[in-house]
Formats: C-alpha cells, sequence, structure tokens
C-alpha cells in the first residue's frame, strides 16, 4: 500500500516533465535511463536557446539543465557516495522499499520544483510584460515610476515589521529593564557604566536570569543543563536588559537566540563531547594552525587569537569547541606564547594583514592591549591591523575613551590602518550606547566594520536588509554576510544556501548601494571563503532522499593551484520554511527560494 502511495505520488510529479517521465518508465536500466536523460537535456537546452521561451524564464530553464546534468553525472555520484538517479529509480522499480529510505516531504518538494523549473513552469513571472515596456519616453518613465514606489512601499512594510533599538519604546523598555536589574544586584548607575561591574556580574546560571526575566521551560531547562555540563552561557547585564522582560519572543526573538541555547543543542553539544567529535572544529583549525595562537588560510592574512574567551558566547560560536566558559580568567594566551606567535608574524614577511579575534580580544586589559598592537605595528611588512571584537554590541561600556586612545595610537593613515570588525546580527541590538560607541572609534579615524551570522532567527524577508540600513545610520559598513558554520549542534540556527541568495537577490539589491556592500560567503573547512554570489564557485550535485541539496564548493585558489573541492549536505529548504512558518511568516512571500542554487 506505502509502495503503491509512494510510486503514484512520483509518478504525478513526473507528469510535469512527460519525456523525463517516458526516460525512467522507458527501461529498467539505470544506464539507459540516465542515456535517455542526457539526451532530452540536450534536445532541451537547444530547444530553450532558439524558440521563445518566455522572458526570464529561460534563464531558470537553463540553469536547472545545469543542475539536473551535474546530478545525475557518474562524478557526483562517486562525491557524494548516492545515486540521485538511482533512488528514484528503486523508487519505481523496486518491489521491497524496506530496503531504501523512505523519500520524504522535503525531497518531493525539491523533485517537484527542480522539474518545474526544467519544464519552465516556475509559475512566478506574471503573464504580462509590465504596463512601461510598451511605451516610450517620459510616460514609461512615469510607468515605470510607479512601478518601483509600489517596490518599495511593498519593502518598506516588511522593513518596518522590525524593532529597533533606537525606537523611543525600546528605549524606554530598556531603561525599565536596567532598573530591574541594578536592583537586584544593589548596584547603582554608575557601575552600570563600568564594564568591569558587568563583567564581574556576568548572570551564568538559571535560576538568576530568571529572577530578572521570563524564561519559557525549554530556555530554563536548556540554561541548567548547560551549566551542569560545563557548556560556556552567559549574558552580560548590559546584554540582558535588551531582552524583553515577557518570554513571547515577539520583538527579542533573535537577541534571546544569541544567548540562550536550545534545549537540542545542549543534548546534542554533550553528545558529540563525549564522542569527542572533531567536527565540532568545524573550520579545520587543527590543520590550519602552524603555530599555537595563528590560524592561516591565505596568502597575506593571518588570524592571531590572544584570548579565547568572551563577556558572552554566541550559541553558533565557531570555535565553541575551544572555550571553556564565559570570561574565563585562564583563556588569555601566555605572554611567552603570544610572543611566540607574533614573532612568527614577523618571520613571514608575506603576511601584510593580521585579524586580532579569539574569543573577544577587548576583554584584555588596556595595557595587555597597547603591548599586543606595539609588538605587531614594529613588524614593518604588517600594514593592516583588524580587531574582531562584539563589545559593542554586548558590551559598549568596554570602549572607554582611555581605549579608544590606545588602539587609535597605532593608526598610522598611509602607513598602517588599524579598523574594527563586530557582530551586529539584528536590528534590536542596536542601541544608544552601541551607537555611541562606534562613534568613538570614528571620531578617532577607525572604520567599523559589520560581520552578519545569517541564522534563520535573523533571516526573515527584509530583515537582513532593515539591519543594514540601521548600521549604516550609526555609522558601520555591513561587510560580509556569512552562512551559518555546518555544524550539527547547531542545526536549528542553519539557513540554506538559496535562502542567503534569494536575500541578496530580492532584498539586499533594493536598497541604495551604500547599504549593501557585504558580501555573502560560505566559509567551507579549512580552506575559507566562497563567495556566494559567484555560481562558478560551487555546484549542486545531489539532492538525498530528506530533501537536502549537495554542494561541491570550490577553493578560492582554484585557478592557481591544485586544491580539494569541499562537498557539504546543506539544510532543507523545505524544513526551513516550515520553521518560518512556526514563527509565524508567510512562507508564500520565499516562494522563488527553490529556483536559487
Amino acid at each position: 500500500m506505502e509502495k503503491a502511495r509512494i510510486r503514484n505520488k512520483l509518478l504525478r510529479i513526473l507528469d510535469v516533465a512527460p519525456e523525463l517521465k517516458d526516460a525512467f518508465l522507458s527501461s529498467p536500466s539505470v544506464n539507459i535511463q540516465r542515456k535517455k536523460i542526457r539526451e532530452f537535456l540536450s534536445s532541451l537546452i537547444v530547444t530553450t536557446y532558439e524558440n521563445e521561451t518566455p522572458p526570464l524564464e529561460w534563464i531558470l530553464v537553463r540553469d536547472t539543465i545545469r543542475v539536473f546534468r551535474t546530478i545525475i553525472s557518474s562524478r557526483s555520484e562517486k562525491l557524494v557516495g548516492y545515486s540521485f538517479l538511482q533512488y528514484i529509480h528503486d523508487l519505481l522499480y523496486e518491489e521491497d522499499l524496506k530496503k531504501i529510505e523512505k523519500p520524504s516531504p522535503d525531497f518531493f518538494a525539491e523533485l517537484d520544483h527542480l522539474l518545474k523549473g526544467l519544464m519552465g513552469k516556475s509559475g512566478i513571472y506574471p503573464d504580462k510584460a509590465p504596463v512601461f515596456a510598451r511605451h516610450e519616453g517620459k510616460k514609461a518613465a512615469r510607468l515605470r515610476s510607479n512601478d518601483l514606489s509600489r517596490m518599495a512601499r511593498g519593502a518598506e512594510r516588511l522593513l518596518d515589521r522590525y524593532p529597533s533599538g533606537l525606537d523611543n519604546k525600546a528605549i524606554r523598555r530598556r531603561s525599565n529593564n536596567k532598573s530591574r536589574i541594578l536592583k537586584y544586584f544593589d548596584a547603582t548607575g554608575q557601575e552600570w557604566n563600568d564594564w568591569k561591574w558587568h563583567a564581574r556580574h556576568i548572570v551564568r546560571n538559571a535560576e538568576t536570569l530568571k529572577s530578572m526575566v521570563k524564561l519559557t521551560d525549554d530556555e530554563y531547562d536548556a540554561v541548567v543543563l548547560a551549566r551542569e555540563n560545563r557548556i560556556p552561557f552567559g549574558i552580560t547585564p548590559y546584554y540582558l536588559s535588551l531582552l524583553d522582560y515577557q518570554a513571547d519572543h515577539e520583538r527579542d526573538h533573535a537577541v534571546r537566540a544569541q544567548v540562550i541555547p536550545p534545549l537540542n543543542y545542549v543534548k546534542k553539544l554533550m553528545d558529540l563531547r563525549e564522542k569527542n567529535e572533531p567536527s565540532m572544529d568545524f573550520m579545520l583549525e587543527r590543520n590550519t594552525s602552524p603555530i599555537e595562537g595563528i590560524t592561516r588560510r591565505y596568502p597575506m592574512i593571518v588570524i592571531l587569537k590572544p584570548i579565547l574567551t568572551c563577556p558572552q558566547i554566541c550559541v553558533y560560536c565557531q570555535r565553541n569547541w575551544e572555550i571553556e566558559d564565559v570570561y574565563s580568567q585562564s583563556a588569555a594566551l601566555s605572554r611567552d606564547k603570544l610572543d611566540a606567535a607574533i614573532g612568527w608574524i614577523a618571520n613571514t614577511p608575506e603576511i601584510r594583514e593580521v585579524l586580532i579575534t579569539g574569543g573577544d580580544p577587548l576583554l584584555l586589559s588596556n595595557s595587555k592591549i597597547e603591548y599586543l598592537l606595539r609588538k605587531l605595528s614594529r613588524i614593518e611588512h604588517v600594514e593592516r591591523i583588524r580587531i574582531g571584537t562584539r563589545t559593542p554590541v554586548t558590551l559598549p561600556q568596554r570602549v572607554t575613551d582611555s581605549l579608544v586612545r590606545v588602539i587609535s595610537r597605532f593608526h598610522a593613515p598611509g602607513k598602517r590602518e588599524i579598523l574594527i570588525v563586530t557582530h551586529f546580527e539584528h536590528t534590536y541590538e542596536i542601541t544608544p550606547q552601541s551607537m555611541n560607541a562606534v562613534q568613538k572609534f570614528l571620531r578617532n579615524g577607525i572604520k567599523v566594520y559589520n560581520q552578519l551570522v545569517y541564522t534563520r532567527y535573523n533571516s526573515r524577508k527584509f530583515e537582513a536588509a532593515a539591519l543594514r540600513l540601521k548600521l549604516c545610520l550609526i555609522g558601520v559598513t555591513p561587510y560580509y554576510t556569512f552562512n551559518t558554520k555546518g555544524k550539527e549542534e547547531t542545526d536549528d540556527y542553519r539557513v540554506p544556501i538559496p535562502r542567503l541568495l534569494q536575500e541578496q537577490q530580492e532584498e539586499a539589491r533594493l536598497l541604495p548601494g551604500s547599504a549593501r556592500t557585504d558580501e555573502i560567503v560560505f566559509n567551507v573547512p579549512g580552506l575559507g571563503k566562497n563567495y556566494l554570489r559567484a555560481v562558478q564557485n560551487r555546484d549542486v550535485i545531489s539532492i538525498l532522499p530528506d530533501g537536502r541539496r549537495v554542494y561541491e564548493f570550490h577553493p578560492w585558489e582554484k585557478k592557481l593551484q591544485l586544491a580539494d573541492t569541499y562537498v557539504y549536505t546543506d539544510v532543507s529548504i523545505y524544513k526551513y520554511l516550515k520553521r518560518l512558518k512556526a514563527m509565524g511568516e508567510n512562507t508564500s512571500l520565499y516562494r522563488t527560494i527553490w529556483y536559487y542554487y
């Protein structure tokens, strides 16, 4: 009964492409099917280029043909260790379905959209061309302008959904939160302005947290379990004041998701730690660290990690496998090891830029930061020093006038550049305090850039666009948008690659050019950044029975020397959309996501 249901559903989907259906049903031999499908795809691409396929739809057909041909290639099957073609064959011909993995709704959704794209039936374009295309001159310009205004108004309606920490209502809410937190700690406003007071009063357990904001049962249990199992957890009093008192997640869902781990995250992390699972080191830093404290993946830039802790830990932290605890007193690199790392940089004249990160290097004292910058500034070939820090967001009190003076002292235009790279993840994190911290750097000639980690919690329509617009208003330049690392424990946070592509082409593209300066990237383990805008840097090479796409990422140096590619299994588009729907999102707004490869 189940076999008949699955087979009938598959045949109904194949009805979209009759020639393809005939190829599958013409012979029980996979090799003959492959040959006939290739012949069909070859004839289809000729038809697509030669005939009058509807405007723009032909581009989808062309792209889908390329993807389909790659998926059914023997090379792709060897790379993945699985055959998409063989799987469909088995669903159609295998008598005992217990021998094969049951196809998920995710798989059927992917196949359905793949075939619709192949046959020019995506349905994402209107039948008629826009009215302005039928006119010329001022009439065409006025009609075009009206269309653009309608487009802008639609974007504005979605942009307005996202609260900013600069809104008067938000400022009042945070003021009330601050009063409640100060009362709990029996502290004064003067202490609130002292970053060391915040560091001493980092909230580290569920009971303390529960005393100041309401938690869901899952949030409470997750924090308890995390602390019992020595999984880093902590929130600065300042960042805690950004959480809404109620636990309805109506406005602060992205803020809470930064620091309060999901229960399944904690359980998965416990399991991975017990197995000593090497995948926790997703970026394979163990293979790219020539000396302790140094990571090198590119010819002219190096990462220096003087400290491996932060004032609070982001749940999806890339280096959660290295971080012992929040604001750990033993996390700083010893002076001998730091000097050895700096010495390695000095003895590697090809290095022109140093990214100081960790952890958060601004947790170090002013004197240690000055020591570090002085040593680096004496290296003649180092012409740029980048400081990666989230303190403007999590602990803006740390950005004191004295700290900025220390840092700016080593900024020498024409000789050496110092710049700050931070992580604002949502408009609700932008506050008068964080804006003031940014302005201190800017007034001293230090540029501030932002790296957005694109997660399910900030990936709704125009959510990242709203952040870019607000960042530009406070003087922060959007720099990178990172796809979430493919770490098992952070599955709840991950966003399929097509969503990043969709966001850049359908949302960011509507913004003024100065507000869409960031590059979307996927960090390839052991290799470095793969620029997602460039389709030639990756291929979709399979679709698994659970509906996940498999990508082959090309190394950045592929035209310079021989290097391995990287095979990556993405998260399911179908499952991602279900999660958005559970958050109250209208998923029809995302209907084109299936056609980004």
